[in-house]
């Protein structure tokens, strides 16, 4: 059977850079923030639930749903913040369901490896057989998510008070990738850890999956 990753860290941590070199290695990623996107694409029964919750106030002229006017109202409520969540989270668990299945029935001995910011907060974490958490210093995620996502600092810090903290995220990591340190540090960190799974899936890695 397939290893089921599941990589996760907060906002800006350098989730993508960790993905980025395990796909390179070999790793097959499901991206749940692309699954997200995917699934409030305009007309789809997400989009309707969150237009019938949030109001057209949220759409773009051509009807699809502007994101950062969505996470503007969503990360000042926490209550409206569960709403949304509830409308897609388990639509993004039944999506990385059938690409792991999708996945283990062309390559039985995968790594898979969702990769999630709210992994644990959204309960992915369940389906995964490992857990690996991306850090990096609080000043560096928020100067990384600024620049990246154009937003202002203070709207980044409601967006980092809405995941979990990164002490409790370490608690239930297996594996710790430490982003604070230099491009070069993280890769060989990611080029250790992919050594370290395929042994165990060579070793005959028993899933807690069943």
């Amino acid at each position: 059977m397939a290893i089921v990753v599941g990589l996760t860290g907060s906002m800006a941590s350098g989730k993508s850079t960790v993905a980025s070199r395990l796909k390179e290695l070999g790793a097959h990623i499901i991206d749940a923030d692309a699954i997200g996107h995917m699934i409030i694409e305009k007309g789809r029964p997400a989009w309707k639930e969150i237009v019938e919750e949030f109001g057209t106030g949220i759409l773009l002229k051509d009807g699809s749903i502007d994101r950062k006017k969505l996470g503007e109202v969503v990360f000042r409520d926490r209550e409206k913040l569960e709403r949304l969540n509830a409308i897609t989270h388990p639509r993004i668990l039944e999506e990385i369901e059938r690409r792991i299945a999708l996945i283990e029935k062309s390559s039985p001995r995968a790594i898979i490896v969702i990769d999630a910011a709210l992994l644990i907060e959204a309960g992915f974490h369940r389906r995964a057989d490992i857990i690996v958490v991306v850090t990096a210093t609080e000043e560096q995620k928020i100067q990384r998510a600024m620049k990246k996502f154009s937003l202002t600092e203070d709207a980044v810090r409601r967006r980092l008070l809405a995941q979990m903290r990164q002490e409790e995220k370490l608690s239930y990591a297996d594996f710790v990738i430490d982003n604070s340190r230099s491009l070069e540090e993280t890769i060989r960190e990611v080029e250790n850890l992919y050594r370290k799974l395929k042994t165990l899936e060579k070793e005959g890695f028993k899933s807690k999956r069943g």
